[in-house]
C-alpha cells in the first residue's frame, strides 16, 4: 500500500480544533503557533506555523558527558562515529565504524565493554552503521553490506542475527526497529531507470517481524532526482533536490516525502494515524544560493585542476546542473526516545540548520539550534546526544541537557 499517496487524495473537512491538544503530550507546546487537530476518516491532521513562533529548546552550557579523546587507550580514540545510544542505566553505546566495534561507556565516561568488530561471521560487522535499543536494553545493530541486523544482550552477548528478507540494497535512509521488534527498512526500487529528472529514485519501505520475514511494503517514496553526466559515466543530483526520510522507533513510523513540508505517522500496526504539517517559509531557491554552494563546492574540494577533481565535479558547479525550485522541507527525520519528532529544516548555503520539535500528538513544540559542530545522534526527554568534530578532527560523543 502507499499511504503517502492515498492520503493526498483525500478531501479532508475540518471537524474539531483542540484546545487540550497544546498539553497532551507532556511537554510544553506553543499555542502561539495556530495549533490544530483535524479528524477525517480515523486520521488526525495537525497543523501548525513554526515561523511565527518564539519557542526555542536549549542546550546546556556544557556537556553532561564526553566520550572519546585524541590520545590514550583504543576505546577512548573514535573513527568514523557511525551512531549512539543511551541505555536504561544512563550507559551510552556508540557505534565505531572504523573497528566495526560497539562501545559502551558508564556516564563517568568508563569504557566498560565492546562487542562486535570487523568480519563476516555472526556478531561481526563489514559496515557497522546504526543502532537502536530496546526494551530491556538489548542492541540491534545494522551491518552494510549485506544488510542483517546483530541483537546483542544488555551484558553484550550476541543473540542472534537477523536478516531481513528481499533486500538486496539498504539505503542511506535511516529507518529504525520498533519495541516490538519489527523493524522498518529501506531499499532503492530495483526497477527504477534511474537517469531522468521526470523519474527519481523510488525508495521502497518494507516492514519485517522480528525474524525478519517480510510483513509489507509501507510506501514507494520519492528519492533524488538525477541527470546523466554530458560526457556519460554517471549522473549528477539535481541541486537543492529533495529525497524522502524515513524513521522508526518505539511505537512510531515517520516518514516524509521532504517536498511537502508535513511527515506523516504510523502505528506499530503500519496503519496511517496522523499528519503532521507545517507552514513552512523561506524555500526558495535564488541565484545567489545556487552562486554560493558552486562557490562553497569550489573551496572545499580546490577547484579545477585540483588532485581528485574530475567529471564529475565539473558538473556539480556547471551552468547546467538541474537546481530544485525550493529547498526541500526536511533534511533529516529522527523519533526522539519519548516519541517527539524532530524534523532538521534545510538549511540555505552559509545558513546554520536548525532542528523543529514537535509533540507526540504533533503538536509544535520548539526550535533547536545546536552548535554547526554538533550532529545530533538520538534525542531523549531531557538530553540529546551528538558527535562532536573538533578543529583537529578528533570525533566525540557529548550527551548535553535537553532544556524545554
Amino acid at each position: 500500500m502507499n499511504e503517502m499517496n492515498e492520503a493526498k487524495t483525500r478531501r479532508i473537512p475540518v471537524v474539531a480544533v483542540l484546545a487540550t491538544a497544546l498539553s497532551a503530550c507532556g511537554h510544553d507546546v506553543d499555542p502561539a503557533a495556530n495549533v490544530s487537530v483535524v479528524d477525517s476518516a480515523g486520521v488526525e491532521i495537525v497543523a501548525s506555523d513554526p515561523s511565527s513562533s518564539e519557542h526555542r529548546c536549549g542546550l546546556g552550557d556544557a556537556p553532561l558527558v564526553t566520550l572519546g579523546s585524541n590520545e590514550g587507550a583504543e576505546p577512548h580514540l573514535f573513527h568514523q562515529i557511525r551512531a549512539a545510544a543511551r541505555l536504561s542505566d544512563g550507559s551510552i553505546a556508540v557505534v565505531n565504524g572504523s573497528s566495526g566495534e560497539i562501545r559502551v561507556f558508564d556516564e563517568t565516561g568508563a569504557h566498560l565493554r565492546s562487542m562486535g568488530g570487523r568480519g563476516e561471521g555472526p556478531g561481526e560487522f563489514r559496515g557497522a552503521w546504526l543502532l537502536w535499543v530496546l526494551p530491556g536494553d538489548s542492541l540491534w545493530a545494522a551491518d552494510y553490506p549485506p544488510w542483517r541486523v546483530n541483537v546483542f544482550s544488555s551484558g553484550g552477548v550476541l543473540a542472534r542475527v537477523v536478516r531481513p528478507e528481499q533486500i538486496q540494497s539498504h539505503t542511506l535512509i535511516r529507518g529504525g526497529v520498533l519495541d516490538n521488534g519489527n523493524s522498518v527498512n529501506v531499499v532503492q526500487s530495483m526497477g527504477d531507470a534511474g537517469g531522468s529528472l521526470d523519474a527519481p529514485l523510488t525508495y521502497l519501505v518494507m516492514a519485517h517481524d522480528p525474524d525478519g520475514v517480510l510483513l509489507d511494503t509501507l510506501a514507494a517514496l520519492p528519492g533524488l532526482r538525477l541527470e546523466p553526466l554530458p560526457e556519460g559515466g554517471g549522473f549528477v543530483p539535481q541541486l537543492f533536490g529533495a529525497s524522502s526520510l524515513v524513521a522508526a522507533r518505539g511505537s512510531t513510523v515517520a516518514m516524509t516525502t521532504a517536498r511537502d513540508s508535513e511527515v506523516r505517522v504510523l502505528d506499530p500496526e503500519f496503519r496511517l494515524r496522523r499528519i503532521v504539517r507545517w507552514t513552512d517559509w523561506g524555500r526558495e531557491v535564488t541565484d545567489a544560493h545556487v552562486q554560493a554552494a558552486r562557490e562553497d563546492f569550489i573551496a572545499d574540494l580546490g577547484g579545477p585542476g585540483s588532485p581528485g577533481w574530475g567529471a564529475v565535479h565539473d558538473a556539480a558547479i556547471s551552468d547546467r546542473r538541474p537546481v530544485a525550485d525550493l529547498f526541500p522541507s526536511a533534511s533529516d527525520l529522527m523519533v526522539g526516545r519519548d516519541g517527539r519528532l524532530w524534523v532538521k529544516r534545510h538549511p540555505p548555503p552559509r545558513e546554520e540548520a536548525s532542528w523543529m520539535a514537535f509533540a507526540a500528538n504533533g503538536a509544535f513544540a520548539c526550535h533547536l539550534r545546536p552548535d554547526p559542530q554538533l550532529t545530533p545522534l538520538e534525542f531523549g526527554d531531557d538530553y540529546m546526544l551528538a558527535q562532536h568534530v573538533d578543529e583537529l578532527g578528533v570525533e566525540r560523543v557529548v550527551m548535553y541537557e535537553l532544556l524545554p
